[in-house]
């Protein structure tokens, strides 16, 4: 599965405006937002603020990188 990724604002009403748009197959299937300084040592990971799909999690998973994220979001949707 192949994705697209395309940088984004984000109005999060936090700081943590920079994001990614995440698409599998031409669909959107989620919203990737990078924590700020404001996350102390989460700073500068990835939030799930929201996926689509097989991309939901009730508990929005952080990623070292945006690679860590495309794989838990290809698995999730490998599994849907």
């Amino acid at each position: 599965m192949t994705f697209h990724l395309k940088p984004v604002r984000v109005k999060t009403g936090s700081h943590d405006t920079e994001g990614q748009l995440v698409f599998a197959a031409g669909f959107l299937v989620a919203v990737l937002v990078r924590l700020s300084d404001d996350h102390e040592e989460d700073a500068g990971k990835w939030f799930l603020e929201a996926g689509f799909d097989g991309a939901d999690d009730p508990v929005k998973p952080k990623f070292a990188d945006l690679r860590e994220a495309q794989d838990w979001i290809r698995h999730r949707l490998d599994r849907h």
